[in-house]
């Protein structure tokens, strides 16, 4: 109706003729005279905040879009886009029309002011629009209060702010995300996209390089990090490892969600956050790859693993952030470090089997105690099942391979044990079995057969120890623990044959059969010389751990106390007082042996101390009880 109503007016008086004139030029007639008057309506406030109009002074103190200019701000914009469609008709009519080259002008004029806006926002809101606080809150959270920017109806919006609790804070950063987003939808939709986009890109890539920086993230080449000394660069590690959780969790995140909703009409978000970020985030993670191509050595393994750890619970985050293909060598690199952190772990330990089978000491260790090769071996693989999870996906697909000949019986008993099935705890029982067969061969340094066994069942209880009281224990399994068990019972059983068997062989077969009174002489003599000589020697023996050393003790003393007590009632006693022997002969109670034994395997604290007991006193001298403490690698 209104358009029929105002060709009435505008053909009214029109003369009849026999060729009727062509309606078109009335047409374009009456949309230029709507195009100019958009054209005046736009350069009206434009021109009010052009830096360079009369009004320049009051534009420069003045943001646009500060509170009280809201509604012009509105203006603006709509302003901005009736002339784009001022532009885009005169094109299409007349592309050399000065009108045209008025209206470009114009919008140029409007661009600059936008893009001075679209700077001044973000870099008067860097704290409201920092990766922490923008990360605060999810992208659903962004685009709900995006009516914040006053730009939609005033009671719609004051109903959302009533039904929405943020902080003062969070509304701030919101309304600056909301205006950053209606001024790059304008100048994008006015083909102005590269003009935006540059200054976003060069604001924000510099916040997220300076945060980088505060975190303490630099880049190191992989010459520079091989030069490196090892308190350095794991120095360097822990500096990054509470830095990447920060970068991708707070930093990466918070960028991608304010570079989303500030372009999400736009196709190029995509493209501006990878060159935000993608250099930072490549650094990042490139360090942690150039870490893993370093010279491997066994100590190293734990800050290997806590860097394959970092990433891979970092994973589900990186794939979200630099999910595009412009990120996509962020996803790599990140992927290669993971590679090359795996394929450290398993040459690290690779090279920690190899350190244990070139262990090449010679000396035996004093009192036959725990050797520090079982100490060093133990306490590693200890620390190393606190990462039994991340190692199990390490060597899941790192088939065991023989590198040196074992006996048969360790190998073979390692492959009978049912309760080691992963590959993992297969590693693992390896590596303490290469280093028991290694234990056998330090058995040997010892000249005292007795004290080689008192050795290995010393080192195998430490290896069990270790076993029970750490993840080992689940990953071995109880089998493995009962099996191991069991042979310490056996090394202690042969100490115990080679280490008394001249006290036991002093006394007679049977100790209360009537033999002559030179035979008792003799049996008392013999058992005073072997038990002085064994006392004597193991009383400088070693067992450090208790609960061995009590089992120990009260098996040598079922073994002997008996079969002497026996003996001593029969012949030590009444007998020879009536026989007024001489008070030497029987220099040991029934009850000293219990005193003496108490004194074994204290190490050097009771060295050479034995000192013969009188009969009548029925006991031994002056206790020790102080065990010598043994250094430990770790």
């Amino acid at each position: 109706m209104p358009i029929k109503g105002m060709r009435t007016v505008f053909f009214k008086s029109w003369s009849p003729s026999r060729t009727p004139p062509s309606p078109s030029p009335l047409r374009y007639t009456f949309s230029e005279s709507l195009m100019d008057e958009n054209m005046e309506m736009a350069q009206s406030i434009i021109t009010k905040w052009d830096s360079n109009s009369d009004s320049s002074s009051f534009c420069n103190l003045t943001s646009l879009f500060s509170p009280e200019n809201r509604q012009e701000a509105k203006q603006y914009l709509n302003s901005v886009k009736y002339l784009q469609q001022a532009m885009q008709y005169l094109a299409s009519q007349d592309p050399a029309s000065e009108n045209l080259v008025a209206a470009h002008n114009l919008m140029q004029t409007a661009m600059k002011r936008l893009e001075r806006e679209f700077y001044k926002i973000l870099k008067s809101n860097r704290d409201h629009l920092d990766p922490e606080s923008v990360s605060s809150h999810s992208t659903g959270a962004s685009l709900s209060t995006s009516s914040m920017s006053d730009f939609e109806d005033e009671s719609e919006c004051d109903l959302r702010h009533e039904n929405e609790s943020i902080s003062e804070v969070e509304r701030a950063s919101m309304a600056a995300m909301a205006d950053l987003k209606v001024i790059a939808d304008c100048m994008i939709s006015a083909g102005y996209a590269k003009e935006c986009l540059k200054i976003y890109k060069t604001i924000r890539k510099s916040i997220i390089d300076e945060a980088l920086f505060h975190l303490g993230v630099e880049r190191f080449t992989l010459l520079q990090l091989q030069k490196m000394d090892w308190d350095v660069l794991e120095i360097r590690i822990k500096i990054w490892l509470n830095a990447v959780k920060v970068a991708v969790k707070t930093l990466f995140y918070g960028e991608r969600i304010l570079c989303d909703q500030v372009f999400s009409t736009s196709a190029m978000r995509e493209s501006c956050f990878s060159e935000i970020s993608r250099d930072g985030a490549l650094s990042l993670f490139a360090f942690a790859e150039n870490v893993a191509k370093c010279k491997k050595t066994p100590e190293k393994i734990f800050r290997i693993l806590d860097l394959y750890e970092a990433i891979s619970d970092l994973w589900p985050e990186i794939e979200y952030i630099f999910t595009s293909v412009s990120t996509s060598s962020v996803r790599q690199t990140a992927v290669n470090a993971l590679i090359k952190l795996g394929e450290a772990a398993r040459a690290t330990l690779t090279e920690f089997e190899t350190a244990i089978q070139k262990e090449t000491s010679k000396s035996p260790v004093a009192g036959g105690g725990v050797h520090p090769l079982t100490r060093y071996v133990m306490n590693y693989l200890t620390l190393v099942t606190d990462y039994s999870e991340i190692l199990s996906n390490i060597v899941a697909d790192w088939p065991l391979t023989v590198s040196s000949p074992l006996p048969a019986s360790y190998f073979g008993s390692l492959n009978a044990d049912e309760s080691i099935t992963s590959p993992l705890s297969m590693r693992l029982a390896w590596l303490i079995l290469v280093t028991l067969c290694k234990l056998d061969g330090k058995a040997e340094l010892y000249k005292d057969v007795a004290l080689s066994y008192l050795f290995l069942a010393n080192n195998l209880q430490y290896v069990v120890g270790k076993v029970r009281a750490s993840n080992l224990r689940f990953l071995l399994g109880e089998d493995w623990v009962a099996k191991h068990e069991a042979i310490i019972q056996q090394y202690a059983g042969n100490y115990e044959r080679m280490g008394w068997s001249k006290v036991l062989e002093s006394l007679p077969e049977d100790p209360s059969a009537e033999i002559p009174l030179d035979r008792v002489k003799d049996h008392f003599r013999r058992f005073n010389t072997a038990f002085e000589e064994t006392y004597n020697k193991q009383s400088s023996w070693i067992i450090p751990d208790p609960e061995l050393r009590d089992r120990i003790k009260v098996s040598v003393g079922r073994r002997i106390a008996p079969v002497y007590k026996e003996f001593y009632g029969k012949h030590g006693g009444a007998r020879l007082r009536r026989q007024t022997w001489n008070e030497s002969i029987v220099l040991f109670t029934p009850e000293d042996l219990g005193n003496y034994l108490s004194d074994v395997f204290r190490g050097a604290e009771v060295r050479g101390v034995f000192r013969p007991i009188q009969v009548e006193e029925g006991k031994v001298g002056a206790r020790r009880s102080l065990v010598p403490k043994i250094p430990c690698l770790f």
